[in-house]
């Protein structure tokens, strides 16, 4: 992981000290284990995963609503496991909304069990005619008596078919767009929720379809109030979305670590590409470009964590700039370590993999422009 002191600005003396303990356990008990071979390997793997993190007390940092110790967490696992990474992040955006809007009943149910790594989450929001365009969900809740009646289907949901609980968004009221929209909380075994099968990735990473055939969610199941859906899920992502950028600088740290020790190592023409200067060009870009995006990244946690209200320009700078700086670093990455970067069991390709879909969840690189775009225009 990389040094804490370039960011000490933006940090605490805990901080620190999480951040130092963070790198021991993600490289002595994370970075060892094995690249699951295929998807139901990743499943599995993913949960055991999870039991590690809720074990070890690694998830404290979700519901204590820390987001620089959440930021230096993901940096950490992104450096050592970016299915680890999956892992913590899932569990911080299926838990997000109870805790920003989960009623005392429902915090009391799920929030233990969810720390503890005994209750796997997920964040059921995409659809196949919704993605960056929330206001497209067509999944319908309907009030029967003392339960909801959801119907629809969602896609591309990390998580799905070994999730434990799902949080569901889904329209109560298709009229009024994005201001019907509503979020409940489905457990894995409802009746009427199916996993309508996986969806693979060619990094190892659990994603799948869920359908919804008449699932019938107790009342006691909405989370916040009808209609609170789309706020509060812009909510949760607005506060993660520095995560993700964390967890881009620290794909981008291993790569350039990658990278930087081929290059020391590796001779041709007579000297060891280090001594080549557009070997150099690439290593400056990358460190320089890694710096850069780590001050946005905890920049837009430390403001949050002070208690600004909303950090939508702060989030959407950092997570654009860094995933994009990830994806470049990366394949430099790639480039430099040449023919064995390609393939399949060296760290860089894993890396290559993984990083893409970074640029895509929780807001594309495209979105997030406009986002910034959007704040800019309303100054004025």
């Amino acid at each position: 992981m990389p040094d804490t002191r370039p960011i000490r600005a933006f940090l605490e003396a805990r901080h620190a000290e999480f951040a130092e303990r963070a790198q021991a356990f993600t490289r002595g008990e994370i970075a060892r284990r094995p690249e699951p071979a295929d998807d139901p390997a990743a499943r599995k793997e993913a949960r055991a995963l999870l039991r590690l993190l809720g074990a070890g007390g690694w998830l404290q940092p979700v519901l204590d609503l820390d987001l620089r110790a959440c930021c230096l967490m993901r940096e950490a696992l992104g450096e050592a496991s970016p299915l680890a990474d999956a892992v913590f992040a899932l569990q911080g955006l299926g838990t997000t909304p109870i805790l920003l809007g989960g009623s005392p009943e429902q915090k009391d149910r799920w929030l233990g069990p969810i720390a503890a790594g005994e209750v796997m989450t997920a964040f059921a929001m995409t659809e196949p005619g919704a993605g960056s365009d929330v206001g497209g969900i067509a999944t319908t809740a309907r009030r029967e008596g003392a339960a909801y009646v959801l119907r629809g289907a969602k896609t591309l949901i990390s998580n799905a078919g070994i999730a434990d609980l799902y949080v569901v968004f889904a329209s109560t009221d298709s009229a009024k767009g994005t201001k019907g929209i509503s979020c409940f909380l489905v457990p894995a075994d409802a009746a009427g929720l199916r996993f309508a099968g996986a969806q693979v990735m060619s990094a190892a990473h659990p994603l799948g379809e869920l359908t919804f055939d008449d699932c019938r969610v107790p009342a006691d199941g909405l989370l916040g109030a009808e209609g609170r859906g789309y706020a509060l899920g812009l909510a949760a992502l607005d506060r993660l979305r520095p995560t993700v950028a964390a967890a881009a600088c620290g794909m981008a740290a291993r790569a350039l670590a990658e990278a930087l020790a081929h290059v020391k190592r590796r001779r041709q023409f007579g000297a060891a590409l280090a001594t080549f200067q557009l070997v150099q060009q690439k290593l400056a870009r990358t460190a320089t470009d890694l710096t850069a995006a780590r001050l946005l990244t905890y920049r837009a946690a430390y403001e949050k964590d002070q208690g600004q209200e909303r950090i939508t320009s702060e989030a959407a700078m950092a997570k654009s700039f860094a995933t994009e700086m990830a994806q470049r670093a990366v394949d430099d990455a790639v480039q430099l370590v040449g023919g064995r970067g390609v393939l399949a069991d060296h760290p860089v390709d894993r890396l290559y993999r993984a990083v893409r879909a970074l640029r895509i969840y929780e807001g594309t690189t495209e979105i997030q422009q406009l986002i910034i775009a959007g704040e800019l225009l309303k100054q004025g």
